[in-house]
């Protein structure tokens, strides 16, 4: 082979070089906090979604006898099964984290994978750290290479890149060499799936997509490390990943790799204070906003909001079935029910998102008055904004304005914010407020080395 004929290194390759390089302690300051409070509020929602019937359904489906952890059901668990409990539980209700710029859940799928793979090989919280920093940013980063592309397909963004991601953050943790690393990608790449014609009916299909490829990416990084060789162009290659998963437009790999290991995106993910889809979350604000201000539910002629075009199909159609949703999982993806539930109870948190709440008369007739009206000037997906018109039975008109989501990067939730969500979700799901507060205090030392034990302690 002539020095001609030595390849140009892939995007995968690029990515490798990087993933296997990361030092934990070199990590700035805001990255593992960031870190850290991911961790949090993902373990607030596995406690708060450990009696659900679809958590169940899952831990039916898994292996005992391992060494790791399902949060919310002790060890005990082999590293697959402990990473689909975790990411289905994490990512069931819809009250996970999300990246502005995607949207993509990174948090339920990266920490449940790394958490895992930590676990079954007995590393300490450094390398989890490593592996949650790493795979998150890699996730959001991913995310920015075909905006809405992999919605428009039909595939759900979370499901598809988390695969990748996975492998990436679990292959950074175990330190696996630049080559290993790239073939852990390019494995991912065949493990990824996840469409989205859960919007049909409200089912449940979407809830597993986190746990499932957090799994597929412990899978793809252990078969790199056994020698198992995966394409290095999985992601630019004619049949790679962008082709079979975002026809639609050509991918932009530029913002993957910009300033990539000195400007960490993952710093700005958005921690939700509602327990829905993310892009409803700026018309509840607006919603709240206007009951506020002394405004009848019965006095209001029609609620019409301003939004984005590529939020339509998943929100808003068919008008009918989103005004009145069919389960309550249903009623997280319809801004008509959202709105209406944010105005009418001046909140919505788990526990308006049940079976009762969704057959409430009033709450059905304001979302009967919701209906939408596409602003060829929205800025979604880089920024989600909501705006809502009343137009009241007197003539009298009334507008809300919400220029961006709230626990985003322009309104982040406080820490203390977030470990009071994370104390709720936890007396949710049955733990004591002392229980809560042990994990809590657990997790301020989780990326010690000694980290790890001290949180398994807590949740045995």
């Amino acid at each position: 082979m002539t020095l001609h004929d030595v390849p140009e290194a892939s995007v995968s390759e690029r990515l490798a070089k990087w993933l296997s390089t990361v030092v934990p302690a070199e990590l700035p300051h805001d990255t593992v906090q960031t870190a850290r409070k991911l961790f949090v509020d993902v373990a607030g929602l596995c406690l708060a979604a450990r009696e659900a019937d679809y958590v169940a359904a899952t831990l039916a489906a898994v292996d005992r006898g391992g060494v790791c952890t399902a949060l919310g059901h002790g060890a005990g668990f082999d590293a697959f099964g402990a990473a689909l409990v975790n990411g289905t539980a994490a990512h069931g209700e819809d009250y996970d984290d999300t990246f502005e710029g995607g949207p993509v859940h990174s948090g339920a799928v990266v920490i449940p994978a790394v958490l895992a793979a930590c676990e079954r090989e007995g590393l300490g919280g450094d390398r989890l750290l490593a592996g949650i920093a790493v795979g998150v940013e890699l996730m959001c980063r991913l995310a920015l290479v075909a905006p809405k592309a992999i919605h428009k397909a039909g595939f759900h963004p979370t499901a598809t890149l988390g695969a990748l991601a996975a492998a990436g953050g679990v292959a950074a943790a175990l330190r696996l060499d630049a080559a290993q690393t790239a073939s852990a990608l390019g494995i991912a790449g065949s493990m990824s799936a996840g469409i989205i014609e859960y919007l049909a009916d409200g089912s449940w299909t979407k809830r597993m997509h986190a746990g499932w490829a957090a799994q597929s990416g412990i899978r793809a990084a252990l078969m790199a490390r056994g020698g198992f060789v995966g394409p290095r162009t999985v992601l630019e290659g004619t049949h790679g990943f962008f082709k079979a998963f975002a026809p639609s437009r050509d991918p932009d790999f530029v913002p993957l790799f910009d300033q990539l290991g000195t400007r960490w995106v993952m710093e700005t993910i958005a921690f939700k204070p509602y327990a829905c889809g993310t892009m409803t979350q700026p018309f509840i604000d607006c919603a709240v906003a206007l009951a506020a201000r002394g405004i009848a539910a019965e006095d209001v002629a029609e609620m019409v909001c301003s939004v984005g075009e590529g939020t339509v199909h998943r929100l808003w159609e068919p008008l009918a079935l989103k005004r009145r949703p069919p389960t309550a999982y249903a009623a997280k993806f319809s801004t008509p029910y959202c709105v209406a539930v944010g105005f009418l109870r001046g909140r919505a948190g788990l526990a308006e998102f049940t079976d009762a709440m969704i057959a409430d008369p009033a709450i059905l007739s304001l979302a009967g008055k919701v209906r939408y009206e596409v602003d060829p000037d929205d800025e979604y997906p880089r920024n989600f904004t909501g705006f809502i018109r009343v137009r009241l039975k007197d003539g009298a008109v009334e507008e809300a304005r919400q220029p961006h989501m709230r626990g985003g990067a322009h309104a982040p939730l406080t820490a203390g914010e977030i470990e009071r969500k994370f104390l709720d979700n936890a007396a949710f799901g049955g733990w004591s407020s002392d229980r809560g507060q042990h994990l809590l205090d657990a997790a301020a030392g989780l990326f010690e080395p000694d980290g790890l034990n001290a949180m398994r302690k807590v949740c045995a």
